[in-house]
């Protein structure tokens, strides 16, 4: 099974558009111990040839542009893309805006809850899907389902879906219905990904905490991409970027006794990688003594193009 990172920051990538923390700064003169990310997003496939896209970035063409393996080669039809579906783990931005992109009556699948697939189908933007070519298919917590390809054969790769702590994407907020602001299980999902050979990975680019039993499900993985998003819960305040904690966008922060490097530490995982990295985080520069901190705990931290073969 062929993985491939297409992008590896938070909302907003890194550098941000915005943002003049001294992490983006670094990032735009392209300094060494700085290298830019786009938006959270891998590919996966059995093969090499045909391709599936877990959670589409705003991001995507440049993504498919910086990775051949996604565009069409010159034996290929006038019209194709080894692209063959894309799935979402949730409703953010950073996750489905990067649809759009896939707008040239293109056939391909798009896998989500049916929570997801809901907000999609009421946001009249994406009916640039030409639902004759897009084939929009529901998926359900805890069942198994086969990635199909473009003539319907299957991938040789199966998701189990699976809800993970989190909360509703920012912009489906609902401040009147409670702390939650209106989330339920389908806004957050991970998923354990798997091939014929029985190989087998977890992508869980947004989680907010880590219970017990999601670390009996990852115990003795052997590869596990996670929501690296912060350093510590109150990081973009601190630094007068934000006002919000990490515990208030739905992601858990990588350091401290509640951290995921210190609850990680409670199993064995072969290989652990961070992604989905904001901005502001300091483990983004290769000679922070963060960076520094996550080698020595066995953690890497993902970034553009980063490829591993299971």
């Amino acid at each position: 099974m062929f993985i491939k990172v297409l992008g590896a920051a938070a909302g907003g990538g890194y550098p941000q558009w915005n943002c003049n923390h001294p992490n983006s700064r670094l990032a735009r003169t392209n300094n060494k111990n700085a290298l830019a990310r786009t938006q959270s997003s891998i590919a996966v496939s059995a093969d090499g040839k045909k391709w599936f896209v877990f959670n589409a970035s705003p991001d995507l063409r440049q993504q498919i542009w910086n990775n051949p393996e996604l565009m069409p080669s010159e034996k290929d039809p006038l019209r194709y893309s080894p692209i063959m579906g894309v799935v979402l783990t949730n409703a953010d931005v950073d996750h489905t805006a990067g649809l759009i992109n896939l707008r040239e009556s293109q056939k391909f699948s798009l896998y989500g809850t049916n929570r997801v697939l809901d907000v999609i189908g009421k946001n009249s933007i994406f009916n640039v899907l030409n639902p004759k070519f897009v084939n929009r298919i529901p998926i359900e917590l805890d069942n198994t389902f086969k990635l199909i390809d473009t003539d319907n054969n299957f991938s040789g790769i199966s998701i189990k879906p699976f809800a993970v702590p989190g909360k509703v994407a920012l912009w489906l907020e609902d401040e009147s219905k409670g702390k939650n602001f209106g989330s339920v299980e389908e806004d957050t999902i991970a998923l354990e990904v798997s091939n014929i050979e029985n190989k087998k990975f977890f992508y869980i680019p947004a989680c907010a905490s880590i219970p017990d039993w999601l670390l009996e499900k990852l115990n003795n993985s052997e590869l596990v991409f996670f929501d690296g998003t912060l350093w510590e819960d109150d990081e973009m305040i601190k630094e007068n970027v934000g006002i919000k904690t990490g515990k208030r966008m739905g992601h858990i922060s990588m350091s401290g006794d509640e951290g995921s490097i210190e609850i990680f530490k409670k199993i064995k995982v072969k290989r652990k990688i961070f992604i989905h990295i904001n901005t502001t985080n300091p483990s983004l520069l290769e000679n922070s003594s963060e960076r520094k901190t996550t080698k020595e705990n066995g953690w890497e931290i993902a970034y553009d193009s980063m490829e591993i073969n299971l």
